[in-house]
């Protein structure tokens, strides 16, 4: 009964860790880099995993602009057309030329800053970016589940268990990911294809019976007149509101990270992908030429032929605009076709962010160190990002309206981010007209950005969450993993290996100092102390390793060693590490590796508060080098016998 009852939780460990690997390795998911063989898709295949996330916002999109413009919709839905086209397209465009491989326009801004401030600011975009995802499966669900509910054929059998109906779909996107997500890019081409088609149709029925009922149209241009007065009144009115249409910009950061699934050409390399950048540029814009089609065609016969209290809370077409024309027009047969539609189109769009959000994390913090060992693997991954939207779906109680906000921050903040970092990225090629045009995009975002978080602050609250979280662990996860051996690989030139060599056939016996002036005077003192505290014997020999701070906020890198002899006597290793007691640790096990001897190595005690120094040591990556360097060695090789010795005086 005991071994049982052992064996369960072992058996469960091991189910929820299955797949753990290298955090520093490709990512899995829809928006992995494809494994080698993998030849990719066409570029308009690809654009279909785009298109889950930045056409189903046509289910919700329509509804919002009414609500937040009124009559002037189409007004306020030509000038996010023009913010699509004229900003956030030549933004990404560019995005896809300065990152081929998927990393997004946050990587591009990790270039730029460097030490614990490029760590912490990166740590910000990925809070929302994480807000950004997240808020796209739980408002997605809350919108198919609005579908859901409000198709005739179950009028008054789910009315008032939207928020149940919501977590439920979360709930099975959650489990779907536990049991293991097949990327299939059919699929996404599939529900894609079915629902424009769907669009196109409802579009055109719209159409039709605006143009045919003249009154339609002298109705909604007297009621503007009336509403606003002149033409001008209404342009400055639609540009004010514009920002609150925000959402009709999402997909483009997904755009880019889909780039590794695009086939290119026969001859492009990891290096120079040519073919995929052209094809990654011709995705990002026939998507955007095909969502800017639709914004402004469905915000228009949505507001002339749908009543304005009907798109309040409670109306039927609150969160499902097209849907409301398709059943109103079409029938309840096709009504129920569309909806099931756009269902299954809002349920892929979760499944594309949280694929998102599973490759967000181990495309970064692995190589900051901050990352706990249970985030290697995906299943717990699943369960925490499930658990954060049934609690984000709670606190809005499913609300298509109340998340949207949210949603809108998370996609201007990382809009406005690619176009800063364009921007930047110009300015360094000394293009300056595109310069100029860059630095003009950003502005309006980020104008468009601060006025959607004045009015609507709850993404920034979610945001600030999310980022608050992410530091937070991710200083612990460093923390724990402060004596983690993390050097990935050692190399020694030429004269380090002769140097190795020579003293292989004695005791291998090096000295870790701080270089300082580096003179004849500074190496003789180090011999006279080190053989005056450890009373070694005078015929034995040293040779010397010097570490030099890199970025200390750097976790893992690899080492490389070069040799030199100083003042015609002295042999000096120098190395150039982000950790001195990691990389003293590497070297010394690279070397009993690679002669068979367990080498030694001797330090001074280092003085100062212990505590000040552990602090030197996890920030800048020196301190208390002695035992810190042997607390590594501890942790990489248990075996004490084959462990390479400490001597400290």
């Amino acid at each position: 009964m005991a071994a049982t009852e052992r064996t369960r939780p072992n058996r469960l460990r091991a189910w929820m860790l299955e797949g753990l690997s290298d955090m520093g390795g490709a990512p899995q998911g829809p928006h992995a880099p494809p494994e080698p063989p993998h030849k990719g898709q066409r570029w308009w295949r690809v654009m279909c995993l785009t298109g889950v996330d930045y056409f189903s916002t046509l289910g919700y999109q329509p509804g919002i602009a009414a609500l937040a413009a009124g009559l002037l919709s189409p007004l306020a839905t030509i000038v996010l057309v023009l913010v699509t086209l004229a900003g956030a397209l030549p933004v990404y465009r560019r995005v896809a030329r300065e990152s081929p491989h998927g990393q997004g326009s946050i990587a591009m801004l990790e270039r730029l800053l460097s030490f614990w401030k490029g760590k912490l600011f990166v740590l910000t975009l990925l809070g929302f970016a994480a807000t950004d995802f997240l808020i796209t499966i739980t408002l997605s669900a809350a919108d198919a589940s609005t579908h859901l509910i409000e198709n005739p054929h179950l009028t008054g059998t789910l009315h008032g268990h939207q928020l149940l109906i919501t977590l439920l779909m979360v709930a099975l996107l959650g489990a779907v990911f536990l049991k293991g997500f097949l990327e299939a890019i059919g699929v996404a081409f599939a529900l894609v294809a079915v629902y424009l088609a769907l669009n196109v149709v409802v579009v055109a029925v719209g159409l039709w019976h605006v143009l045919t009922a003249g009154h339609v149209i002298t109705d909604w241009t007297s009621a503007l007149s009336t509403q606003h007065g002149n033409i001008f009144v209404m342009i400055g009115f639609a540009l004010i509101v514009f920002p609150k249409l925000a959402l009709g910009l999402s997909g483009f950061e997904t755009g880019v990270a889909v780039m590794p699934h695009v086939r290119g050409d026969p001859g492009d390399t990891e290096e120079k992908p040519t073919g995929r950048i052209r094809d990654t540029r011709k995705l990002l814009t026939t998507a955007a030429v095909i969502m800017s089609g639709f914004l402004i065609t469905t915000s228009f016969i949505t507001t002339l032929l749908i009543p304005a209290h009907e798109f309040k809370a409670g109306g039927r077409a609150n969160g499902r605009a097209l849907a409301y024309l398709a059943h109103a027009y079409l029938g309840s047969g096709f009504g129920t076709v569309y909806d099931i539609s756009t269902i299954a189109i809002l349920w892929f769009a979760g499944a594309s962010a949280m694929a998102g959000l599973l490759n967000l994390m181990p495309r970064y913090l692995p190589r900051y160190g901050m990352a706990p060992h249970w985030a290697r693997a995906v299943r717990p991954m699943v369960i925490v990002f499930t658990l954060i939207a049934f609690l984000v779906t709670w606190i809005f109680d499913a609300s298509v309206d109340a998340q949207g906000g949210a949603y809108a921050t998370g996609v201007l903040v990382l809009i406005s981010s690619a176009a800063i970092a364009v921007t930047v990225a110009a300015r360094r090629a000394r293009q300056k007209g595109w310069t100029i045009a860059f630095a003009v995009i950003a502005a309006v975002f980020l104008y468009t950005t601060v006025v959607n978080v004045i009015e609507r602050p709850d993404g920034v609250k979610i945001g600030a969450c999310f980022i608050t979280g992410i530091i937070l662990v991710s200083l612990l996860s460093r923390l724990a993993r402060s004596f983690e051996l993390r050097v990935t690989s050692v190399t020694l030139d030429g004269m380090a290996e002769r140097f190795v060599r020579d003293i292989a056939s004695r005791k291998i016996r090096f000295i870790a100092n701080e270089p300082r002036g580096r003179d004849l005077a500074e190496y003789r003192a180090k011999i006279e102390q080190i053989r005056a505290d450890d009373d070694v014997p005078l015929q034995e020999d040293f040779v010397f390793v010097e570490v030099t701070i890199g970025d200390p906020s750097e976790f893992e890198a690899g080492l490389s060693v070069r040799g030199e002899v100083l003042h015609d006597r002295y042999r000096v290793l120098t190395l150039e590490s982000s950790s001195i007691p990691n990389a003293l640790a590497a070297l010394l096990l690279h070397v009993r590796d690679t002669t068979g001897c367990t080498p030694h190595i001797y330090f001074t005690w280092t003085e100062g508060n212990p505590f000040a120094n552990f602090l030197r040591f996890f920030l800048f990556g020196q301190g208390e080098v002695a035992p810190v360097t042997r607390e590594v060695l501890r942790e990489a090789e248990p075996d004490r016998t084959r462990r390479p010795r400490v001597h400290v005086g």
